[in-house]
């Protein structure tokens, strides 16, 4: 294998390489909301979520490791990708050290907490690091990432490994490491039980809208509406990660705010963003509407592709504000945080007029399961086997201009 070659560099990880293969070999374990807040709420015991986690997060680990080791060499020899390489080969190996370990050891209980805790601090950064990554290969060797099926198809599985490996994490820690979350301890770790979508939905256009501000010296205003199928007199409450919901919220305001802002420069006033959340008997559903002038539907499904962006690419400075949009991952990002627990996020555009931006949610937290990417026979064909001509004509991707 070509990661055995990097890892016996260093004697001291030559074991890795047997470790990723042997975790692999099982699949992860998807866990539903219910399951999350039944463990947390039932006063959980700290032996028996590290019983579970010193074998679930290595499976996840090494899952997603075969994958990255079978990307092609010219992106896996980046540094970039080197060094996300050596991060997660590092966590695997700390994670192992505890499988044999006593749980009724209190100090293996406090160390594991501690290990979670620089774990997780380690990875960080993952997720620009492995954006960097790409770029470097499409700067060394032309290849464009947008169209590269192979990439863009390990990317989504790579950084919804990391989302779930951190919700597992983030559980334990908040559970065990102190007993309760300080910041919200009505929480069952990240997980609102309680969640007020509305609320959130203002905390996430609140946030979005200062910096819409800080930009364009101006901002459309927010109308929203409710519906509660089950009683209407009712505000709408799911079990839910806050962070989760906020995350996506505030990446589609952004861009319903920016679309609405540049295609209305000369107008005396912007046209409000309009918000509807309502509740059924399965779905939690946020519809965000903008009359932002929307995008050509050939445009659409590109923009879930990492690296794609309809914003020039701001440069990076050392400054404290965000950038509005232009790197490209916000939408792909969001869209995973939305299937993480089998929601979506889909867009709806008319080109000329504006978009509707349509988040889905699990209504019931037993439904809400997490989806897990799993390394196995049909996973390895996406990476070995180049897609076959379509058998339908493929017009050229951009429009000509032809005479009439």
């Amino acid at each position: 294998m070509k990661f055995a070659r990097f890892l016996l560099k260093n004697a001291a990880l030559a074991n890795a390489p047997k470790q990723i293969e042997r975790f692999s070999r099982f699949s992860p374990s998807p866990l539903s909301m219910k399951q999350f807040i039944d463990f947390g709420s039932a006063n959980g015991c700290e032996k028996i979520s590290f019983a579970f986690l010193r074998q679930e997060l290595p499976v996840r680990l090494a899952n997603i490791m075969r994958e990255l080791y079978i990307l092609p060499d010219q992106l896996l020899g980046t540094p970039s990708v080197q060094l996300v390489q050596s991060w997660y080969i590092q966590s695997l190996m700390e994670l192992i050290e505890f499988v044999e370990k006593d749980p009724e050891e209190q100090r293996v209980l406090s160390d594991f907490t501690e290990a979670l805790v620089t774990i997780r601090n380690r990875h960080n950064n993952v997720v620009p690091t492995m954006a960097q990554g790409v770029i470097e290969y499409k700067e060394a060797f032309g290849v464009d990432p947008v169209t590269n099926q192979n990439v863009q198809y390990f990317l989504d599985r790579f950084y919804m490994s990391r989302i779930s490996i951190r919700m597992l994490i983030n559980q334990h820690t908040l559970l065990f490491d102190g007993g309760t979350n300080p910041a919200h301890p009505k929480h069952i770790g990240s997980i609102d039980p309680n969640c007020d979508v509305v609320e959130v939905v203002h905390d996430a256009f609140d946030t979005a809208k200062m910096l819409c501000e800080q930009y364009y010296l101006a901002s459309p205003e927010l109308r929203i509406k409710q519906a509660n199928g089950n009683d209407p007199s009712q505000p709408i409450h799911i079990v839910y990660v806050p962070s989760h919901l906020y995350h996506m919220l505030f990446e589609l305001f952004k861009n319903a705010m920016r679309a609405t802002v540049e295609s209305h420069e000369t107008s005396p006033r912007l046209p409000p963003i309009k918000v509807n959340v309502v509740l059924g008997n399965e779905d939690v559903t946020i519809k965000i509407s903008d009359n932002g002038g929307g995008v050509p539907l050939r445009k659409i499904e590109r923009l879930f592709s990492y690296m794609y962006s309809t914003a020039p690419r701001p440069l990076m400075d050392n400054s404290r504000n965000a950038p509005l949009a232009g790197f490209g991952y916000g939408l792909p990002i969001s869209r995973l945080y939305a299937r993480y627990f089998q929601g979506d996020l889909m867009l709806h555009s008319m080109e000329g007029f504006g978009t509707d931006a349509v988040i889905y949610l699990k209504a019931l937290s037993s439904e809400s399961v997490e989806r897990l990417p799993v390394f196995n026979k049909s996973a390895w064909k996406h990476y070995k086997f180049s897609t076959e001509a379509d058998d339908w004509c493929i017009p050229s991707s951009e429009p000509k201009n032809l005479a009439r």
